[in-house]
């Protein structure tokens, strides 16, 4: 069985910027490129894999006409989905809701997490609030008190934050960061800092349906990442929830591993490497993005490089 390189999807966006280009040498299609979705089953963004026996197929494809690459996984749709995201400027206060408010939308509910691959030194996200009720919530944002709703966290290279459905946040001007999600393209917008697009609109916004969703008081959720050693490779663990397991892979030897889940997705954030499986060997390099399917069993990693990895 053979991994599944996918090619990525590009959305602009009015925070978006050319850092996906300068990192990883997209070609984007404008210098206003704020999403790479890099492996999505999602109808408004599909991968659509590169080579081999299931050139040309779109992953939701795959999902419904050979659910045994995915283990027969239970789900009615591929339930995660990858994206590296630009913000080049901040992105809008907002909000996701649940899987039980989101069935309104015909979506999953979007909780999501962040692992920061570059940011501009002493750069920002909001994440959560400090308002104790919907009433004093909505008081503040009328009045415009944003210094005194929302809470800010400087960021460094590296750092991994968990960003459940029902909390508030952002990122701010100056992050690049890789995204796991639940595939879902549902948000609701609380604060877009008056901007507007090209033609002088600007964004809706959505405070009441934003209230119904938000978590009150603000949940605060710890993050202890399990760090283990194979040899010289360094793998984290940065969160099992759910939704989604997420690790980091640091790969500076050879590795013998073992895909035991329904799916695993990889996505290379630095580096170059190779990749051993059923007889066959891959270069891989940094912004490759792969699925390794159920039956894949025993592969091999060689190389020097960084990696995102994921599972349901």
């Amino acid at each position: 069985m053979q991994p599944l390189f996918l090619d990525p999807i590009f959305k602009d966006r009015i925070w978006g910027g050319n850092a996906l280009y300068n990192r990883f040498g997209y070609q984007i299609p404008s210098e206003k490129t704020g999403e790479c979705w890099a492996i999505s089953g999602h109808p408004n963004g599909q991968s659509i894999v590169k080579a081999g026996k299931y050139k040309g197929r779109t992953l939701s494809d795959l999902w419904i006409n050979n659910r045994e690459l995915f283990a027969e996984f239970p789900s009615p749709v591929f339930p995660l989905l990858t994206k590296i995201l630009d913000a080049n400027a901040d992105l809008s206060v907002q909000v996701h809701p649940d899987d039980e408010y989101a069935k309104r939308y015909g979506e999953l509910g979007k909780t999501e997490c962040w692992y920061i691959i570059d940011c501009k030194e002493n750069a920002e996200i909001i994440l959560g609030h400090f308002a104790n009720s919907k009433k004093e919530f909505a008081d503040w944002v009328q009045k415009g008190q944003w210094d005194q709703l929302l809470n800010r966290i400087i960021v460094k290279p590296g750092d991994f934050f968990y960003v459940p459905a029902g909390t508030i946040h952002a990122l701010c001007e100056g992050i690049l960061v890789l995204e796991t999600q639940q595939s879902s393209d549902i948000t609701f917008r609380i604060y877009d800092y008056d901007r507007a697009d090209q033609n002088g609109i600007k964004r809706e916004l959505h405070l009441e349906k934003a209230l119904e969703v938000i978590h009150m008081p603000c949940i605060k959720n710890k993050i202890t990442p399990i760090v283990k050693k194979q040899g010289k490779n360094t793998i984290i663990t940065f969160i099992q929830t759910r939704e989604f397991t997420v690790y980091k892979w640091e790969i500076c030897e050879e590795a013998k591993m073992v895909q035991d889940q329904p799916f695993q997705l990889v996505s290379l954030i630095d580096g170059t490497g190779m990749l051993t499986a059923d007889g066959e060997t891959y270069t891989i390099k940094k912004g490759d993005h792969f699925l390794l399917p159920s039956q894949i069993g025993v592969f091999t990693i060689n190389g020097n490089f960084k990696a995102i990895v994921s599972h349901p």
